[in-house]
């Protein structure tokens, strides 16, 4: 029998006023998996209702008293890390590096926002010996975090973190296909310390908990990550509402290589597009853009090491059926436009793999820059490779797309790099492999969303700026 995952609201397990449950799959197996809680607006105002009670008290405690209760929580989640991989990986198929990995940075965030939060305060604003004039960084009250079935623990931490540090409240609507991981955060957390109330989780599909959420009148901000389609629907909700929301969309990245760039290391970084979570984060430099002159010799250097990726292993399946079946429709459509890919193009067809949701890694080269597959996140693991003629070249193509969340350059004239970094709209841009951590602010240009994560930036997204002026005359 599958196990029933019920609300987590006002600091306990909470059933679903509907008294309905909605099934999960593994994506591994195919097989059906535990069952979450078929959420409604009733369950959203109860949450709701919790988080406003909690919030004020908890607003009230100096940063340096809630700073310690999150490192609690990020302690919860280090002891608890074995349950919740498997958790994750029940309802996602990950790898057990990819799980690790998530886990690992989810407890950072705690760590991160805890220990920043007790350095960012106000500033003073000298008005002359008459005036004492300061600011104060202030929580909205109760935030909207609504997250994505891709990385569904990793991207809920990072909201929680540095919303819960500015004193908010949080009701979190997780994806109904990836809840479970989410649910036993907040349940951790509560254990350690987390005052009840201040973390609700509310399961469901997003018509029935989704829009009632971001529709709530006692919802202050809205964070989302997901689809650019429902971010528009959300961000029109906000509109309306006259509420700032922070969304964090698609992403179809470019990776630009010159032919003097360290090729070996290029090679690993073009293959990682495909191998890390199999393709399905909005970050994944998917658009391969290659100096003409090296063009065929790196593309087969990349076919030969994505060929040796083994699934299960190396990477992990598509985490949603209705994922599965948008990628397969991708190669159908790129065949009748007359792309043959360089290597995979299909489902498993024998072996272990075949029996659940993986798609063959796949390399699509030399491609016209107008077909879908070179335009559309397909957010699988897949390829599409564009040879380009020089600089200007370069930048054209990279900057030839609707989204702009991520960009990578590789090239051994450093200079060149960092000039093309600042050219490219893109949210961030690595150059030679630069690292990209929780410090590093995380948001997109044109159509990949605006606002920003991570990093500083993300504690001021969940923080009203307040002034104040005393007279001293």
């Amino acid at each position: 029998m599958p196990v029933r995952h019920n609300h987590w609201i006002g600091g306990k397990a909470d059933e679903p006023t509907s008294g309905a449950y909605l099934p999960t799959l593994d994506p591994v197996t195919r097989q059906p998996g535990d069952e979450v809680a078929a959420g409604s607006s009733a369950d959203v105002d109860r949450a709701v209702a919790a988080a406003s009670a909690a919030q004020p008290e908890w607003a009230r405690r100096s940063a340096a008293e809630r700073s310690e209760v999150l490192h609690q929580v990020a302690n919860a989640i280090e002891a608890g890390a074995d349950e919740l991989m498997e958790l994750e990986r029940a309802c996602t198929g990950k790898v057990t590096g990819q799980l690790k990995m998530e886990v690992d940075m989810s407890v950072a965030y705690f760590r991160y926002y805890a220990g920043v939060l007790r350095s960012q305060h106000g500033r003073t604003i000298d008005q002359g010996g008459g005036t004492h004039t300061y600011t104060r960084l202030e929580p909205y009250g109760v935030i909207a975090v609504i997250t994505p079935w891709n990385f569904p623990l990793n991207q809920a931490c990072r909201g929680l973190a540095p919303a819960l540090a500015v004193g908010n409240a949080v009701v979190a609507k997780p994806s109904e296909f990836t809840s479970t991981s989410t649910l036993h955060l907040a349940r951790l957390a509560t254990e350690a310390g987390l005052p009840a109330g201040l973390l609700n989780v509310v399961t469901g599909i997003g018509p029935d908990v989704g829009t009632p959420l971001a529709g709530h009148p006692a919802v202050r901000r809205i964070a989302f990550t997901g689809s650019v389609p429902t971010g528009r629907y959300l961000a029109s909700i906000a509109a309306e509402r006259l509420i700032p929301v922070t969304l964090e969309l698609g992403g179809k990245s470019p990776i630009v290589v010159f032919a003097d760039s360290p090729l070996d290391r290029a090679v690993a970084a073009a293959v990682s597009a495909v191998a890390m979570n199999a393709g399905q984060t909005c970050t994944a430099t998917t658009r391969l853009l290659v100096e003409a002159s090296v063009h065929d010799e790196f593309v087969a250097r990349v076919v030969d090491v994505v060929e040796r990726l083994e699934p299960g292993v190396d990477f992990g399946p598509m985490i949603t059926e209705s994922q599965f079946r948008k990628v397969l429709e991708h190669f159908a459509t790129a065949s009748d436009e007359g792309a043959v890919p360089a290597t995979g193009g299909s489902a498993y067809d024998d072996g272990p793999a075949a029996q659940g949701l993986y798609i063959r890694p796949t390399v699509y080269a030399g491609v016209r820059p107008d077909l879908r597959i070179a335009r559309e996140e397909v957010f699988g693991p897949v390829l599409v490779t564009m040879p380009f003629t020089d600089e200007a070249d370069a930048l054209a193509m990279a900057n030839d797309t609707d989204y702009g969340l991520l960009a990578s350059v590789w090239s051994g004239d450093v200079a060149r790099g960092l000039r093309l970094a600042e050219q490219i709209d893109a949210g961030q841009v690595t150059v030679n492999g630069g690292a990209l951590t929780i410090e590093t602010p995380l948001g997109g240009y044109k159509q990949s969303g605006y606002g920003r994560e991570k990093g500083l930036e993300a504690l001021h997204e969940y923080a009203q700026t307040k002034s104040i002026s005393l007279s001293l005359s």
